[in-house]
């Protein structure tokens, strides 16, 4: 249920390849951002093992290296991914030139991976990016000609939407799916949205049980993207996966109303601690005020999507509290049920779904999770706590964290590689989201001037 995007009209599924049976051979571009390397925390089976990597010089290169370096390396099930590395500036054009792989990776600098993906899908090269694809209105001009050309070479450019994998997600959409529990989905107003999702993250935090070094460049937007365009990415694609679940969508259907940023102020030391560097370099100052950085990574949109309210907003702190984490909330708002996910200390920082039920309908919650879904999710259970509002019970074992949701998102991405094929729904899709996330940061950039 990723991402791969072709423009067509009819069938529902549609062929992206000639050649379905041939093994992808990854190309891994300037991978400048820790997801880079995450996709390679496992082996895949229709993947070759030699990871073919163009990158300039630098401790981008040096971290993604390492990374790789200690998955192959560990105790428990080590990879085994060969890297042939190609260092120099001009890394994109020896990439074009040597085409030894069929998919370029790319997960790095923002501001200008549309156009690596652009020159990637003019060159014939399936395309698997982190998001995201685009930061402004600019890019998704661009965007929106790639895709045009990769629909015309049968080309596949995939979004990774980790997101889609979480399994409080997935249980919210499959329950707003289940009228006897939900009823209809609210219109709600931009006072009281229909749903609401909120996720905050920390600049500071430990990957693979390492302190997350970030590259200098990450704390400037006009690279990284302001957080509404950046996060939001997420929030926005659960919004339409969700509410319209597979339902082609237009950039029409989208009215947006109104949108702020806001920025984290981050003093030298914070800077030190997160980059390992001693300064602020050049291009950050135009962003330094009295010696603190200023970074626009918060951002706020309410928004109609076919009718309906949506609020999504993005908050970034330098640190989480102790035993804390990134967080995520979410709403949505039913005629008979309110389906709420918390993250909070109370639920030990797990991802938790809750119902809280409108009407007398208990019995129908209960068939639901204990007959229903348990096809699909063996385990699921029900409480009722005092406050009178469902906790689902979710055994352990979904519960797979961040990083396993990269190697979920990439074998759903070889499994349309494999079969040539993907819904319909997902190019138009893709274009409404982008358009929703740059239309927020046009308006936010205005109102606040």
């Amino acid at each position: 249920m990723m991402l791969v995007f072709q423009f067509c009209t009819s069938p529902k599924t549609n062929k992206m390849s000639e050649n379905p049976q041939e093994k992808v051979t990854i190309m891994s571009l300037d991978p400048g951002h820790f997801h880079a390397g995450l996709i390679h925390k496992t082996m895949y089976p229709h993947v070759d093992s030699t990871v073919h990597v163009f990158a300039p010089e630098g401790d981008e290169l040096d971290d993604y290296l390492k990374r790789i370096s200690s998955f192959n390396q560990r105790d428990e099930s080590p990879t085994a991914w060969k890297l042939k590395l190609v260092k120099g500036d001009n890394f994109l054009e020896e990439m074009i030139s040597k085409k030894p792989g069929n998919v370029m990776v790319v997960a790095g600098k923002n501001d200008r991976k549309i156009d690596y993906i652009s020159s990637a899908i003019s060159s014939g090269i399936h395309v698997y990016a982190d998001k995201p694809l685009v930061i402004n209105q600019e890019g998704f001009r661009k965007l929106q000609k790639a895709f045009e050309e990769a629909s015309q070479k049968n080309l596949l450019v995939y979004d990774i939407m980790t997101e889609r994998f979480e399994i409080s997600s997935i249980l919210q959409k499959e329950l707003s799916m289940i009228p006897e529990v939900f009823g209809d989905l609210e219109d709600g107003s931009p006072d009281n949205p229909a749903i609401t999702k909120e996720s905050v993250h920390h600049f500071f935090k430990t990957v693979s049980g390492q302190p997350l070094i970030r590259p200098d460049w990450f704390f400037d937007v006009e690279v990284e993207g302001e957080g509404i365009v950046d996060v939001t990415t997420h929030l926005v694609d659960l919004i339409q996966w969700e509410a319209f679940p597979e339902m082609v969508l237009d950039t029409t259907d989208v009215k947006m109303i109104a949108a702020k940023r806001w920025a984290t102020p981050l003093s030298l030391e914070e800077f030190k601690t997160v980059t390992g560097k001693t300064e602020f370099p050049e291009f950050l100052k135009k962003d330094i005020k009295d010696n603190v950085l200023r970074v626009f990574c918060n951002g706020e949109m309410n928004y109609t999507l076919k009718g309906k309210h949506a609020k999504v907003s993005v908050i970034w702190n330098f640190q989480a509290p102790e035993g804390a984490g990134d967080t995520h909330y979410s709403m949505m708002r039913g005629t008979k049920a309110n389906l709420i996910i918390r993250q909070g200390k109370e639920e030990k920082y797990i991802p938790t779904l809750y119902v809280q039920l409108l009407g007398d309908q208990h019995e129908a919650l209960k068939e639901a999770l204990t007959v229903t879904l348990q096809q699909k999710y063996p385990g699921l259970d029900l409480e009722k706590p005092v406050s009178g509002i469902y906790k689902v019970l979710i055994p352990e074992s979904y519960h797979v964290g961040h990083e396993a949701h990269f190697a979920q998102v990439t074998e759903q991405f070889l499994e349309y590689f494999e079969n040539g094929s993907m819904p319909e729904w997902e190019v138009p899709n893709m274009v409404v989201k982008y358009y929703t996330t740059t239309k927020a940061l046009e308006k936010a950039s205005t109102d606040n001037n």
